[in-house]
């Protein structure tokens, strides 16, 4: 597959780069856009005022930006919290998309959004503060409606960004669970079943 995989509100971390090539060892192709052109942060906290200071607008110019050159190759869309929305506003909107794989994340689904039987695998901590039990409700159903195909797995106890090592929200169980249930599903959709 052709993944394109995005950062958190933490920057391109070593973890992105880590997580890169667990997938590339697995026999994937995969691209990691630096979005915040070389900017990391040392709290969430730091992301997320640097993410509202560009904009979302420009967030996703730059991401529609980097996967542009590929997206005639039928990607499948990946990130990691901020990251994970910003693929799944990129798949929703790519109708060559192959699957869409979310880590600690998800996003607002626009009204006119079509998925059209897209395979989606989205992995969540439980409790998670900012992927509430309401607001998981009301997006897998709204998923469902635009005809997206999609599996979720809950991780009790977990940290939100609970697969990046470098981080307090490290939760080693969790993550290779995470990755053992991602990388079937990355294989899953080359088989087609």
């Amino acid at each position: 597959m052709n993944i394109m995989l995005f950062h958190s509100t933490y920057g391109l971390r070593p973890a992105v780069r880590e997580a890169a090539d667990r997938l590339r060892a697995a026999g994937h192709e995969v691209w990691t856009p630096d979005l915040f052109e070389g900017r990391t942060f040392d709290t969430v906290e730091e992301g997320m005022a640097y993410n509202e200071e560009l904009g979302k607008e420009e967030l996703l110019k730059r991401a529609v930006l980097a996967a542009a050159p590929y997206s005639d190759r039928g990607l499948v869309y990946a990130g990691f919290s901020l990251g994970a929305s910003v693929a799944q506003t990129l798949a929703l909107g790519d109708d060559k998309a192959r699957g869409l794989l979310l880590l600690h994340g998800t996003s607002d689904i626009a009204p006119n959004a079509e998925a059209d039987e897209l395979p989606v695998q989205l992995h969540v901590a439980e409790p998670d503060p900012f992927e509430t039990d309401d607001w998981l409700s009301a997006w897998y159903l709204q998923m469902g409606r635009v005809g997206a195909d999609v599996e979720v797995y809950r991780y009790a106890g977990a940290g939100h960004l609970y697969t990046d090592p470098g981080l307090p929200d490290y939760d080693a169980e969790a993550a290779e669970a995470t990755w053992r249930v991602a990388l079937g599903f990355l294989e899953s959709l080359y088989t087609g079943s």
